[in-house]
């Protein structure tokens, strides 16, 4: 034990047991993974799966991003993956100037890494600022982002035949999974797939 987890103890974030903020028991509680069409969600989206995405995303608690990577790659570890290029969802630079960090970024690129994926952070570009998608309902959903995504024009040398996975934290209703593959297909790209921590 260091210095710094004897002064401040890590609890779990569910049942508040030290050592973790997710502990094992609390994560076997939500292991389930879900697709959806071509969209595969690692957990779901309760207990002490939820507890660490939005303490992550509005505390601002990006030390709990490596214990989230670690429990995703055990997971994922035990299936047969391909080789991909991860794709994180970006986020407006004022939401992102104001939290500081893109949690789908910090969290694919651990990802990315331990997979020997490829990472690719900047092949889409969030083009407007938009009402966050908690509390819409399904078309409101939808017009909220539509073409909020575009392709940037620095990455034209890519193979459209390249295995794109979009990244995300959750998976709601899709529709910013959905935004983002319109581009990416209108751009001519044929195997775009996505994956998400929970559903």
């Amino acid at each position: 034990m260091n210095l710094l987890d004897l002064l401040f103890p890590k609890n779990c974030l569910e049942c508040n047991k030290e050592g973790k903020y997710l502990c094992s028991d609390c994560v076997e509680k939500v292991l389930d993974g879900t697709f959806d069409k071509n969209n595969f969600a690692i957990f779901k989206y309760r207990g002490v799966i939820r507890n660490a995405i939005t303490t992550l995303k509005y505390k601002f608690a990006t030390d709990i991003a490596d214990e989230l990577v670690d429990i995703c790659i055990k997971r994922l570890k035990s299936n047969k993956l391909r080789k991909v290029t991860l794709i994180p969802i970006p986020l407006y630079k004022l939401r992102y100037n104001w939290r500081g960090f893109n949690q789908s970024e910090i969290l694919g690129e651990k990802l990315a890494k331990a997979m020997n994926w490829k990472f690719l952070p900047d092949l889409l570009i969030r083009n407007k600022n938009t009402i966050p998608q908690v509390g819409l309902k399904g078309i409101s959903r939808h017009s909220n982002l539509s073409g909020v995504f575009s392709l940037n024009p620095t990455h034209n040398l890519l193979p459209i035949t390249c295995h794109l996975v979009l990244f995300d934290d959750v998976y709601t209703t899709g529709s910013t999974i959905n935004e983002a593959k319109k581009v990416l297909k209108l751009a001519g790209f044929k195997n775009i797939y996505s994956l998400t921590i929970a559903r």
